[in-house]
């Protein structure tokens, strides 16, 4: 059984999935928009994804709003850590090995479709060619510097592929794009 792996992330219409300093108060601002009820697909997205995958920092920014909102299994990727942190839920787990093993790991265990999650754990996915699609959700606001969504290619990688699978556009001016990656090793 192979595993799937993709991401749902939201950008600014210049790339970047957070301000300098992590702070996501341009993503809440245009989060507000939003007419209630209305996910972008979320929902439907969640349903297809058996576990979650997430990065260390974007775990701890998820601490941080409160109340955990993930009823299914998640894997902290983190060679920093040496345990989760106290206040931890009870279904995440560490992962320190590699994405190779981890996807080896999940796929061992039952599972089928992984939603990875954070910007530097979806570079690392890519430059291991472990991401298969990602969803993207511009949103309309130019932040002129911030985290960026991609990085450099790892050696070995020369081009990803982007195949567009589908755009939906909303009325609040979210423009969302679904595309399966397609890696092409340096020298081909």
């Amino acid at each position: 059984m192979s595993m799937q792996c993709s991401s749902f992330i939201a950008t600014s219409l210049d790339g970047f999935i957070a301000k300098t300093d992590g702070s996501l108060d341009w993503l809440n601002a245009a989060n507000a928009t939003v007419p209630e009820g209305e996910d972008c697909g979320y929902a439907q997205y969640m349903a297809g994804v058996d576990v979650i995958l997430m990065g260390r920092k974007t775990f701890e920014t998820v601490l941080g709003f409160g109340a955990w909102p993930y009823d299914k299994p998640v894997y902290v990727v983190s060679r920093q850590w040496s345990a989760l942190p106290a206040g931890a839920p009870a279904t995440a787990q560490l992962w320190k090995d590699s994405l190779p093993a981890l996807c080896t790991h999940l796929a061992a265990s039952g599972f089928r479709a992984a939603y990875v999650d954070g910007g530097q754990l979806i570079q690392s996915f890519i430059n291991a060619q472990l991401l298969d699609e990602i969803t993207i959700t511009r949103i309309p606001v130019l932040l002129g510097s911030g985290l960026p969504l991609f990085g450099p290619l790892a050696d070995g990688t020369s081009t990803v592929a982007a195949q567009h699978l589908q755009t939906r556009s909303f009325d609040f001016g979210f423009v969302q794009s679904d595309y399966r990656l397609h890696y092409t090793a340096a020298g081909q």
